[in-house]
């Protein structure tokens, strides 16, 4: 029977490269599951695995002396004179993200009959069948676990815990040990970092069904068992890891009075993953046939809206499963070789951005909340950078993370990244949404947002001709003026995210603090349009723009925030919208593409946004796992894609601020019918929507009363007022 709608996808096939491995994720741990009945293998990642690279991590350059000088002759005219502002160092990337190892049951005699691999995006589970032969994967919310289960008839073979995947150093330190226990198995794999007292460590717990185990000549030899139940775990450590303490914390989660089956696990974990994966649901009535393609064939048909729909599903599934602990990477949690592109880092001056762009309207705070945890953990790094580089007090995020240090240590000339001061205020936004959404502020953000603004009271200490305050030095990811050097001044993304900075923290911490933050955010300058008609990149007089760039830094008023939109900036929003249509794709990078897509929804440009999405769509970005590219040809793994899409699905459908809601701001042409469930508003309600023959119904229920201005399509200026626990519906013309 064919799907209503799939929350999940298929193949036909094993997968045959590492990209097209089903995916899976706690926020922790990853797995990329092959499917191959003779080859079983499952690739275990972990969050924390990034790779030393002697010595301790780099500190931010100590330039703060040096700054006054560096200003006066930026104020002078001297327009390359921050391409000398560096402690002389050559450029470091952060530590590079890295996968464990592969869990491998390699059998014969494999009958090749009804061969099918899944994932189902509801549950986090990942098979693949084949004759008799069933093997399951998830990673566990609930236990923090990857839980791996085989069925068959007469399961020969043999497990092992591999390391050797693409780009193992070659003085790794590999160590091996199988211990058979009276109910089962113990597998242990210990890899040493080179030069390095940093290790990590996998341990692998075997259940069989009956049968035999033995320990082979690979790992652990299995004959005749009808199942086999495999546990793994890996951290991170210094010195040794008692593997037995670990076994013995693994057997515990199948012990007690009765035996815990995977059906068991696998229920403790669904409670959790279900229940976030399904609060937000997307519907554009796309034929059954298509649904149920398996994803290769979907991916063929970019017009489908099946294929939408799918990815829609997969986006968020991807997302969810890539939260936790932290934040999905450049990759997500996921990777096959050592060699991951950009250190597989946390890139903050756009990608990680766009990732997590949709966490507040779609119903997912376990992102936000991971988000939050990176923050976090770096802040006393984020305090060392500006003590260090500008000689102040506060916060300023890096350009690039792996993840534990927060240190700005990965510049160079071209790339003047301890020169960016607008990181910390993208990275609070989506925190500053969902607080919004909930209406709790929690008590760390509030200090979050105080500690930038306190950074841009000691920053913001020179003005120009015109007594307003001036961004010295600036600079706009990843671009650079036609005319000057790359760190310069009064980048237009600098001055937004500083009067954000401001405004937001002092709307936050009400009385003095407030009142004088509010008073330097109105000192700062105005936007500038230049002779084209388009919002420059930079504010400074007779800096030209450079348009062909995959980065929109300049538009950063227009999205993520509202400061310009076509309500209350009209002017500004059409010098906003020229900017748009003349920035160029660089080199097609996909974050590009869908950045440049959200900022037209936001100006309600739902053609522009048709054309992105095609960009992307006949792009060749995605591989069969649903998993993107950060180039066309599927070239260079990268979650940007996959991870941004439903936030640009959502941005067409609805936004929202504190006192508005706008409702079908970009739907593109060919959305002729559709639904979507669940979204929620900065105002504290829940939409639903469905649309179709030219009319829009809008279901709002509000978590508590307030009023806000309604923008739709067709009608003028309305009033929208709600009170808690009531639904209203809304009735309204999609043209």
């Amino acid at each position: 029977m064919l799907p209503e709608h799939p929350h999940g996808t298929w193949e036909p096939t094993p997968a045959e490269r590492w990209e097209d491995a089903f995916l899976g994720g706690n926020g922790r741990h990853g797995t990329l599951a092959f499917g191959d009945p003779h080859d079983d293998r499952v690739i275990v990642t972990h969050h924390a695995l990034v790779r030393p690279d002697g010595g301790p991590p780099p500190r931010p350059p100590a330039l703060a002396a040096r700054l006054p000088v560096l200003q006066d002759r930026l104020l002078a005219g001297e327009v390359d004179a921050a391409e000398q502002f560096t402690d002389g160092r050559a450029l470091r990337w952060v530590r590079a993200f890295h996968p464990a190892f592969q869990v491998r049951f390699v059998r014969g005699g494999v009958v090749w009959r009804g061969y099918r691999r899944a994932v189902d995006f509801a549950t986090g589970v990942a098979e693949a069948r084949c004759g008799g032969w069933h093997s399951r994967v998830f990673v566990s919310r609930a236990d923090d676990v990857v839980v791996q289960y085989v069925t068959g008839p007469a399961l020969d073979g043999d497990l092992s815990l591999d390391h050797r995947l693409a780009g193992v150093p070659d003085r790794l330190g590999v160590g091996r040990a199988v211990v058979l226990t009276p109910r089962g198995a113990q597998l242990t794999l210990r890899c040493r970092y080179p030069d390095s007292d940093l290790a990590f460590t996998g341990v692998t717990l075997a259940r069989t069904h009956g049968g035999r185990m033995a320990v082979g000549a690979t790992g652990l030899r299995v004959e005749g068992a009808s199942g086999l139940l495999l546990l793994t775990r890996v951290h991170r450590h210094t010195g040794e890891l008692d593997a037995g303490t670990e076994a013995a914390g693994l057997t515990a989660l199948v012990s007690g009075e009765a035996a815990v089956t995977y059906a068991d696990l696998l229920a403790r974990h669904e409670e959790r993953h279900r229940s976030a994966y399904e609060r937000v649901t997307f519907d554009l009535n796309a034929p059954r046939t298509e649904r149920g393609l398996p994803g290769s064939a979907l991916l063929q048909r970019p017009e489908s809206h099946a294929l939408l729909e799918r990815l829609f599903a997969a986006g968020r599934y991807h997302l969810l499963s890539a939260s936790g602990a932290l934040p999905p990477r450049l990759t997500g949690v996921w990777t096959g070789a050592w060699d991951t592109a950009w250190s597989g880092a946390f890139t903050t001056d756009a990608n990680l951005n766009l990732q997590t762009a949709s966490a507040a309207a779609c119903a997912l705070p376990e992102v936000s909340e991971a988000q939050g945890a990176l923050i976090r953990a770096q802040s006393a790094d984020w305090r060392d950078n500006a003590r260090e580089i500008f000689g102040a007090r506060g916060i300023v995020a890096p350009a690039h993370t792996d993840g534990e240090s927060g240190h700005a240590y990965h510049f160079q000339r071209r790339w003047p990244m301890h020169l960016w001061t607008a990181g910390a205020d993208w990275l609070l936004t989506p925190l500053v949404e969902q607080a919004e959404t909930t209406g709790k502020r929690p008590a760390w953000l509030a200090a979050a947002l105080a500690d930038v603004a306190v950074f841009y009271e000691d920053f913001l200490s020179r003005t120009g001709p015109d007594g307003r305050v001036v961004i010295v030095p600036s600079y706009s990811p990843e671009n650079r003026p036609a005319n000057a050097g790359w760190g310069t001044l009064n980048a237009t993304m600098d001055i937004a995210a500083a009067r954000h900075a401001l405004r937001t923290a002092a709307a936050w911490h009400p009385g003095p603090d407030g009142d004088r933050w509010t008073a330097l955010a109105d000192r700062l300058p105005d936007y500038r349009v230049n002779p084209d008609g388009a919002l420059a990149e930079w504010a400074w007089p007779d800096l030209d723009d450079s348009y062909d760039h995959r980065h929109l830094s300049h538009l950063y008023p227009v999205w993520p925030h509202h400061d310009i939109n076509p309500y209350d900036t009209p002017e500004w929003a059409k010098a906003a919208h020229r900017a748009l249509e003349l920035r160029g794709a660089e080199n097609d990078s996909a974050h590009g593409h869908l950045h440049h897509a959200l900022i037209a929804a936001r100006l309600r440009d739902p053609e522009r946004v048709g054309d992105a999405l095609r960009q992307v769509l006949t792009g060749d970005y995605f591989h069969p796992s649903l998993m993107s590219a950060h180039y066309p040809g599927r070239d260079v793994y990268n979650a940007d894609a996959a991870h941004t899409l439903p936030a640009l699905l959502t941005e067409s459908l609805l936004q929202s601020t504190p006192d508005r809601l706008v409702l079908l701001p970009a739907l593109p042409p060919g959305w002729r019918r559709g639904a979507v469930t669940g979204l929620r508003t900065r105002f504290g309600a829940r939409v639903d929507l469905s649309w179709g023959g030219g009319i829009c119904t809008a279901r709002v229920s509000a978590d508590r009363d307030t009023d806000v201005d309604l923008k739709t399509p067709t009608g003028g200026p309305a009033r929208l007022c709600l009170s808690a626990g009531e639904d209203r519906e809304l009735s309204l013309r999609t043209r």
